[in-house]
């Protein structure tokens, strides 16, 4: 290569054409123009304590503040900060050179590179977030060395000068004059309401002031600079942290539990996530996720971080490995994220598996509010199905708990390996008596998403079989003996019931006041559900799965011997009484139609008129 015909040199930025960019798109969201500001005075204090602490200047009892002042009338926005200031020749050198960064600079001279120091700034863009809603912009600086004050004036063309002034004390204010067309930000509630988001755990005291209000030298810090997740969670109280999270998230429900998160490296990051309490099955369970990066708020409901499935959590992280400005996209794309996400799922299945084991009357108190959730985390990550398998808990008629492994620990002698569970412990009552008297234990498993939950659990274990107990139902109360089939009662009930393919049994029951029930097949009833979960999540409407069932006929019953008396001596009774026996097993099972009810009722009457 003739090296005479290569060219070299630095790209050049012409502040005329650049500066309208910056106004219009340097951040998505204007508001962050005060995030930004703020977060420089909190460097410029921070860098000053920590030159404190490395002993390259005198500890003092300072006390470091932050001042946020609004006046109206001069349509002005002030930031103010006593921390380390700046020299005429690092003002020029870092406010008027676009993305040098003086903390970047600092972090190297001072601590290192890749410290894990506090410092928030680190690509020098932020201080021109100020021109996405002023006119112009002033600096007051006095450096922490004594250098000469400075102040430095820019408009919105990037045309600066900078000169000596009276400043007394080191420190730094930045003063924005509000351009007309943004006049919004001059209104008390509306910079308050963004200090109070974006700087609400900023580690330096920030106070907010207004010109035209009269304060009577009260005054008090607007964040908490010691936010709740910076605490040893051994330190914590259950009152902070209910009172934490009713602050951030105004909601006074107090949550059913917390999960506070102290990660080191690699991932390096802290929050508390709590789980909220929810009224109803159908509330709305979407939960939120502030993301801070060193207390500094970067955006809410985060959802990249966390699984789908543990959306409805509510909390803080606070993750300095993640940029500042951080994208959906580079959250969607970043394995550090995919790692924050993982870990937050072991710390969930982890606090799940405490309770179970350490606090188990609260475990089971909670149970029915996350129960749909843990669930659902179940089938959508087998994973997480593993870790918490043994936690997982069946809610019983009789209003106990158990785990699975407890339940078919008890279940051994009678029905090894079988779960028996109702749907709807109204509708099933008397399926439900018949169990109890025979010492079977019925789980409740009412919620929509039981069907399927189910489904995964049997084929996660090979151990284990649920049965509705409409079911196969036959089976677990069968009693002692055979009997063979009556062809004419058979026919019998498929006359009464209109349906000639009805398929008619007969075994001796456990349950000797029962004389017939319908038996439905599992397969035909998980459908059955589906089919409703489907239209409730298409908003269509349901669609009626045909039952697939039989009808067993209790030969243990006394109106069984009665209606084979009465199949050869009054067949017109006989008729009476078998409908009004198949009417009753279908009202055992499911609600009658208008045209099952009436018969029903007909029925009722004419059997009383015979009494």
């Amino acid at each position: 290569m003739d090296q005479q015909n290569v060219n070299k040199g630095g790209i050049s930025v012409d502040t005329e054409h650049i500066f309208p960019i910056i106004k219009k798109w340097l951040y998505s969201e204007k508001d962050i123009f005060l995030r930004e500001i703020v977060s420089n005075a909190t460097d410029a204090v921070t860098k000053y304590q920590r030159l404190q602490s490395l002993g390259e200047i005198p500890s003092s009892d300072d006390a470091y503040r932050i001042t946020v002042e609004l006046d109206k009338d001069a349509r002005t926005i002030s930031v103010s900060d006593n921390g380390i200031g700046m020299s005429r020749e690092e003002l020029q050198t870092y406010i008027c050179n676009i993305a040098l960064s003086g903390a970047f600079d600092f972090i190297r001279k001072y601590e290192g590179e890749g410290a894990a120091n506090g410092i928030i700034g680190h690509f020098g863009l932020g201080f021109y977030s100020a021109f996405m809603v002023s006119d112009s912009v002033e600096i007051f600086t006095k450096s922490f060395t004594d250098a000469p004050a400075v102040h430095w004036i820019c408009d919105g063309d990037g045309n600066w000068t900078a000169e000596p002034c009276d400043k007394p004390e080191r420190g730094t204010t930045v003063i924005m004059h509000v351009s007309d067309d943004e006049s919004e930000y001059l209104d008390r509630g509306r910079l308050s309401g963004m200090l109070r988001k974006y700087c609400a755990f900023m580690p330096v005291e920030i106070y907010f002031t207004d010109a035209d209000a009269d304060t009577d030298g009260k005054e008090s810090p607007i964040n908490d600079t010691k936010p709740l997740w910076q605490a040893n969670a051994a330190d914590c109280t259950e009152e902070q942290y209910a009172e934490f999270y009713n602050k951030v998230f105004s909601d006074f429900k107090q949550p059913l539990f917390h999960i506070h998160i102290n990660a080191d490296y690699p991932l390096n990051f802290k929050g508390i996530l709590y789980f909220p309490r929810i009224s109803s099955e159908y509330e709305s369970v979407e939960g939120q996720v502030k993301l801070y990066y060193n207390q500094v708020f970067v955006a809410d409901n985060i959802k990249e971080v966390i699984p789908d499935y543990l959306l409805m959590l509510r909390g803080v992280l606070d993750c300095p490995e993640l940029p500042l400005n951080v994208s959906r996209s580079y959250l969607q794309n970043n394995s550090y994220v995919t790692k924050v996400g993982a870990h937050i799922v072991k710390k969930v299945a982890d606090k799940l598996n405490s309770l179970c084991n350490l606090e188990r009357e609260q475990y089971e108190s909670i149970w029915n509010d996350i129960r749909i959730f843990v669930e659902y985390a179940c089938m959508r990550d087998r994973k997480f199905y593993d870790r918490v398998k043994g936690s997982l808990l069946l809610s019983l008629t009789d209003g106990k708990h158990v785990t699975i492994d407890e339940y078919l620990e008890a279940a051994k002698e009678k029905h090894e390996g079988v779960v028996y569970y109702t749907t709807d412990k109204a509708l099933q009552a008397q399926y439900i008596s018949m169990f109890a008297a025979q010492g079977i234990s019925v789980a409740v498993l009412e919620k929509t998403l039981d069907t399927q939950f189910v489904a995964s659990l049997e084929n996660y274990r090979d151990d284990v079989k649920f049965k509705r107990i409409d079911s196969d139902v036959a089976e677990a109360l069968k009693g002692d003996g055979e009997v063979s089939d009556q062809p004419a009662l058979t026919e019998l009930f498929k006359r009464v019931s209109g349906n000639e393919q009805l398929s008619v049994t007969y075994q001796p029951l456990k349950a000797q006041g029962v004389p017939a029930m319908l038996n439905v097949t599992e397969e035909s009833s998980r459908m059955a559900d589906m089919m409703r979960m489907y239209a409730m999540s298409t908003g269509s409407s349901p669609m009626e799965f045909p039952l697939e069932y039989s009808l067993v006929i209790n030969t243990s019953s006394a109106l069984y011997q009665k209606m084979l008396t009465l199949c050869e001596q009054a067949p017109d009774k006989a008729e009476l009484l078998a409908r009004q026996i198949y009417s009753l097993s279908l009202l055992a099972q499911r609600k009658l139609s208008a045209e099952e009810l009436e018969q029903f009722l007909s029925g009722s009457f004419s059997l009383l008129e015979l009494l």
